[in-house]
């Protein structure tokens, strides 16, 4: 039986991303540059990163405090050895919604260990359908039809396939109708998200922002839409259908309409650090406790202590001076 838990806002703890590695074989430039300020980009000893073993037991805890959903993040999740035992190993944890997000590049060959594990569903992370636009976007050169395979693969295995768009100005706007039309013909449902100031490296401008009124006027005015309304408390997706009935997107629009007056998710880092937002500063460090012999009682009483004084709120307070405040990196805490 889960305990109920709410924030300073009367926000419940519902949903947990829970980033299994620091690691990308991407480089995307809004997310991991291959340079930060001169340096290569600094990954994580892997003696810190949590073990399977404590993954799991933190998601116990977490369910007994009433998180009802699990998305595995990254860096890029599917690098991680034998993430697909890890999927069998949640996949345990009773009345658990598990999901996973991956750029797809390795989709094709994990697909179907993924579904015989237990994974529930999957995102895809894809930002254009042009092949010289996604290269130039993931930044190592990795053409788009190996991500669209792996879509399909994972479809044919039987896990309902989400894709997400970052729209960046300048570089991909022109990329969303052709995405729009592509997986409406599929069947997979599209994310459109505003490029947000996650991090400190990615450079981010609000010049850069394409609002997301924007990216749904575009797609409306050839492929009508009309509004859905939300499926649950919180979801942070504005939902659209086509009026043809031939599917739905859906629009992210942290920027532009801020949701966080109803944001229900907790971030676990890579090496155990608890995040209460995507813009976070600092985290709280879980593997402390766990490596320290505590109990599931006392880590869930610290959890309990953490959410119940949560304050965030960055997107509803985010202005040009904001943009430059430290922030912990996209690919410690799996956006």
């Amino acid at each position: 039986m889960s305990v109920a838990l709410e924030d300073t806002f009367h926000r419940p703890l519902r949903d947990l991303r829970v980033s299994i590695t620091d690691r990308c074989n991407f480089r995307c430039v809004y997310c991991m540059p291959k340079e930060v300020y001169g340096r290569d980009y600094a990954f994580l000893p892997r003696r810190d990163l949590l073990t399977f073993e404590e993954i799991v037991r933190l998601a116990r805890v977490f369910a007994g405090l009433g998180v009802e959903k699990i998305r595995l993040t990254g860096g890029e999740p599917l690098i991680r050895r034998d993430v697909e035992h890890l999927v069998e190993m949640l996949a345990e944890i009773p009345g658990l919604d598990l999901t996973l997000t991956t750029n797809g590049a390795l989709l094709a060959q994990k697909a179907q260990a993924l579904r015989d594990s237990g994974l529930g569903r999957i995102t895809v992370s894809l930002d254009s359908l042009d092949d010289d636009v996604f290269r130039a976007m993931n930044d190592v050169d990795f053409p788009v039809r190996t991500v669209l395979e792996g879509i399909e693969t994972a479809a044919a295995a039987g896990l309902p396939v989400k894709v997400n768009v970052v729209v960046k100005r300048g570089v991909n706007e022109d990329s969303v109708l052709p995405i729009a039309r592509h997986f409406r013909e599929r069947g997979h449902i599209v994310r459109f998200i505003e490029y947000m100031d996650v991090g400190s490296t990615n450079g981010w401008r609000m010049d850069d922002v394409v609002p997301a009124a924007e990216i749904v006027a575009a797609i409306d005015a050839e492929l009508p839409l009309e509004p859905l309304p939300p499926r649950y408390p919180g979801e942070v997706a504005e939902r659209y259908r086509y009026r043809d009935g031939s599917g739905e997107i859906g629009v992210i629009a942290s920027v532009t309409r801020p949701f966080c007056g109803a944001c229900t998710r907790a971030r676990l880092s890579a090496d155990g650090s608890l995040y209460t937002c995507l813009f976070a500063r600092t985290g709280h460090d879980l593997r402390a406790l766990v490596r320290g012999g505590a109990g599931d009682d006392e880590i869930a009483a610290a959890l309990g202590g953490i959410w119940r004084e949560r304050t965030d709120r960055y997107s509803e307070l985010r202005s040009a001076a904001t943009g430059d405040l430290p922030k912990v990196e996209m690919s410690y805490i799996g956006g």
